[in-house]
């Protein structure tokens, strides 16, 4: 991109600068999407220029593959249920070391130094995600059933991007696994949030799976049941789909599907006309 361009850009982000101005973007970071070390640092950065802009960001991660890592090292199995990752009581203590502690201040020291400011927090912090059991196969999967985002609220108003580790708690002070995507659809609607964007290591919802360019950009929640009839959202989708549709029921204006493997996508999503995933609404 030559200067020019980069004006061009400029010039065009300018209303959307002006939409999210003040307003609350939840950014959901997980996965594959968080394998590679400069994307996720260009993602870090991504979200400092988007606070620089007055834009109040939350960044809530999942790490699936570390966890995996850690377990596979302490001779731990890892099993999946529907998806969902089975977790006794020592799974637990280990999700919430590996999230809230290796993942979670990685990320924090990433924005840091990228130039943002930024603080480390999981859902035991502040009581933010109370939960119980999503299944009793599952252990200690959590189901949220209330939330208090008081603490995120106050980063935020001092400036701060909150980087939120899905760690729940019970009444009795179980630790839980909550999957992100559900974490990050719940919080977003708490907050009031503008959008949320889950990235992951898809381009976006496709009208033919293997086809990236059968992307369809643009998804109204009445048109989920006859997407799903028509075997367009099917397996692994239809739980990320399902979070789209929970955000908008609780509030959230827009809720994106992007794709964290591609440099930039959040400043694309956010600041453009075109976008670069899918986009849901009511």
């Amino acid at each position: 991109m030559d200067k020019v361009e980069q004006a061009e850009f400029l010039v065009e982000a300018m209303p959307y600068i002006k939409k999210y101005f003040n307003k609350i973007l939840v950014v959901k970071y997980g996965g594959n999407a968080m394998v590679d070390d400069d994307l996720k640092s260009a993602v870090m950065k991504d979200l400092v220029v988007l606070r620089t802009l007055g834009i109040k960001v939350v960044l809530v991660h999942g790490g699936g593959p570390d966890i995996t890592e850690v377990l596979g090292r302490m001779n731990i199995e890892s099993k999946f249920i529907g998806g969902l990752r089975y977790t006794d009581a020592e799974t637990a203590e280990v999700v919430r070391m590996v999230l809230a502690g290796k993942v979670n201040k990685s990320l924090v020291d990433l924005i840091e130094r990228n130039g943002g400011k930024a603080v480390g927090i999981c859902g035991q912090d502040g009581h933010m995600l109370r939960c119980e059991p999503e299944n009793k196969a599952l252990g200690y999967v959590g189901k949220i059933t209330k939330i208090n985002p008081q603490l995120v609220i106050d980063l935020l108003d001092k400036g701060y991007i909150p980087v939120v580790s899905t760690v729940g708690y019970d009444k009795a002070g179980n630790t839980y696994n909550i999957n992100a995507d559900t974490a990050a659809a719940a919080l977003s609607g708490a907050l009031g949030a503008e959008s949320l964007i889950l990235m992951s290591d898809i381009k976006g919802l496709l009208e033919k799976k293997d086809d990236e360019t059968t992307l369809i950009k643009k998804v109204y929640v009445s048109d989920i049941p006859a997407l799903i009839k028509q075997g367009i959202i099917s397996g692994g989708m239809i739980p990320k789909i399902d979070c789209c549709k929970e955000a908008i029921r609780r509030g959230v204006k827009k809720v994106f599907i992007t794709d964290g493997r591609v440099y930039h996508s959040i400043l694309v999503e956010i600041l453009s006309e075109e976008g670069s995933g899918t986009m849901f609404l009511n």
